[in-house]
């Protein structure tokens, strides 16, 4: 009887085990008397609809379903981000697949841990209206950019493609004012801004933009915005990460079922956006943000295009080497469903 006794025992062992690993990937809510794991997210930029997914995260209560006590920060610097967590003062932050690769060529201690817009929004754009028909028109004129030296790449890339000398093209830094560039006709294009932003924008000003993400022009694919997480602490630190994205991919999914929610839950964290403007962004950038490759969990970054992208970025002398996905990247904290 002893063996059958080992063998019940050990099953039921395995049984309990089995539970709490479950429970362990599961909500934390449950147990009112824990305290909730504090986690520091800092945004790209200020609260605005690429965010949707974040801010109904935190209005429906999924954070704290989860167990966490999500702090969601504004960076005042845009470079902050991701040296704030390379530095430990932030758990996580959003920032760009270009951005990252630049900040791994620095050294800074960052991977990416879920897609957050698994493609470019970063667009070329004319108005319908305009002299610019097409990209080979671009000849004799001048295009406005937002100063960003890898934008800079891919204009060079545009052009090239088309076949278009980039002597022959004035590109001009105007920082933030792409939109008034384009509108005065300072500029006959402009490059860097996004399709679901400035695109939206200049559509509800009845400009009738042509808009063609750059990917469509050349440039490789990448993933827009991502979620970095500091690669040294990631393993002590994965399940908080985990509960989050899986949290992120409930928000996410409550705000494509409800765009209006998501629009007030936007403007409830930034009251100097526009109401109409953001409601037409929220409209536009929800698909963006649910958007999957078929058969992957919510969130997976595609390691075969973040290499092709990087060697992009090493033949623009944009970075010296020819990093793995595998120094970038790491798809082992996404989950479709979290059992209960």
């Amino acid at each position: 009887m002893k063996p059958l006794l080992a063998r019940a025992t050990a099953v039921a062992l395995a049984l309990v085990i089995l539970a709490a690993g479950l429970a362990a990937c599961g909500s934390k809510s449950n147990d009112t008397k824990g305290e909730a794991e504090k986690l520091t997210l800092d945004l790209d930029f200020y609260p605005n609809p690429d965010h949707a997914g974040i801010y109904m995260a935190q209005e429906e209560g999924f954070f704290k379903d989860a167990g966490l006590e999500v702090a969601v920060n504004s960076p005042s610097d845009p470079s902050a981000p991701l040296k704030d967590v390379a530095a430990g003062r932030a758990d996580l932050a959003i920032t760009y697949e270009p951005e990252l690769l630049l900040a791994r060529e620095e050294g800074l201690d960052v991977v990416a841990v879920s897609a957050l817009v698994n493609q470019p929004l970063t667009s070329l754009m004319w108005l319908k209206k305009g002299e610019v028909k097409g990209v080979a028109d671009l000849k004799g004129k001048t295009v406005s950019y937002a100063g960003i030296p890898y934008q800079e790449a891919f204009m060079r890339t545009i052009l090239k493609r088309a076949k278009v000398p980039i002597s022959t093209v004035k590109l001009v830094n105007v920082g933030f004012g792409l939109i008034p560039s384009l509108v005065s006709g300072s500029a006959q294009a402009m490059l860097g801004g996004y399709s679901n932003v400035e695109g939206v924008d200049l559509q509800q000003r009845g400009k009738e933009p042509v808009i063609t993400p750059v990917d469509q022009l050349g440039v490789p694919t990448y993933d827009e915005l991502v979620i970095v997480a500091r690669r040294s602490t990631l393993e002590e630190e994965g399940e908080r990460v985990r509960l989050f994205l899986n949290s992120l991919r409930r928000g996410t999914e409550a705000a494509a079922a409800n765009p209006k929610a998501a629009t007030e839950a936007i403007l409830a964290a930034n009251n100097h956006l526009e109401p109409k403007l953001v409601e037409a962004e929220v409209n536009a950038t929800l698909p963006l943000l649910s958007a999957r490759t078929a058969g992957k969990p919510y969130g997976w970054m595609n390691p075969e295009e973040w290499e092709a992208f990087a060697g992009w970025m090493r033949d623009e002398g944009l970075i010296d080497g020819q990093p793995k996905a595998s120094e970038l990247l790491t798809n082992a904290y996404l989950v479709d469903e979290i059992p209960e």
